[in-house]
């Protein structure tokens, strides 16, 4: 039977001599890997103020609260929805909200999704939310949501407020993927990355901030 055109060219194929690939090259070594951790900080700042992003750096809680006092009277903020992750829970905003004559919602306060939805979209001049990673080498923040961090606060609002301590930020996004998705364990339901306000370039291909989420993103670092 005659060969084939497919059987022929298999057989080439086949026959050929086999040629050595070397070994890929190693990865070269981030720099941010061998930052120290108040370079780590400063990085961070860096990168986050050039995606338009405000930085402040407080040393403690009570200087958390006298910046975000701050933060509330430039911008007007009369009704914020927070989160009640461990680093917003502990700084009591309930407390803070009557002194500074600012309603201070929770999701939790609302008995219904749709009501809170309401709420987060058109109430709520800002969200305050912790965060659980601030990623150096781009200026992004990293959240784990959960009931205690729900996700709408820091995407909904037009004013972002991220309340995150010194220890949590990290080089490279490569030690948050390991840490969050590595164990394979506890998994969350969702996770988001957030560097900088909202931004497309649907629309003419022209960047455009603030389009689907917030117009501002304001970061306290504590520590």
């Amino acid at each position: 039977m005659e060969q084939s055109a497919r059987d022929e060219i298999l057989g080439k194929l086949k026959s050929a001599p086999r040629k050595t690939i070397p070994p890929r090259p190693d990865r070269p070594v981030l720099r941010e890997l061998s930052l120290a951790r108040e370079e780590l900080i400063e990085t961070f700042s860096k990168n986050l103020v050039q995606e338009t992003g405000i930085v402040h750096r407080v040393k403690d809680r009570r200087e958390a609260l006298e910046r975000l006092s701050q933060i509330a009277k430039e911008e007007g903020l009369k009704k914020v929805m927070v989160t009640t992750d461990d680093v917003v829970a502990s700084l009591n905003l309930a407390a803070w909200g009557k002194e500074n004559d600012v309603r201070v919602m929770t999701p939790q306060d609302f008995g219904s999704r749709d009501s809170f939805r309401d709420a987060v979209f058109v109430e709520a001049d800002a969200g305050v939310t912790g965060a659980d990673f601030a990623v150096a080498e781009s200026g992004t923040l990293g959240l784990i949501h959960n009931e205690d961090q729900a996700r709408l606060v820091s995407l909904a609002p037009i004013l972002h407020v991220a309340i995150v301590p010194v220890e949590r930020v990290v080089a490279v996004y490569e030690q948050v993927m390991k840490e969050v998705f590595g164990k394979n364990e506890n998994l969350p339901s969702q996770f988001c990355f957030i560097t900088g306000p909202s931004m497309t370039a649907d629309i003419r291909g022209i960047p455009f901030k603030g389009m689907h989420g917030p117009r501002k993103v304001i970061v306290i670092l504590v520590g």
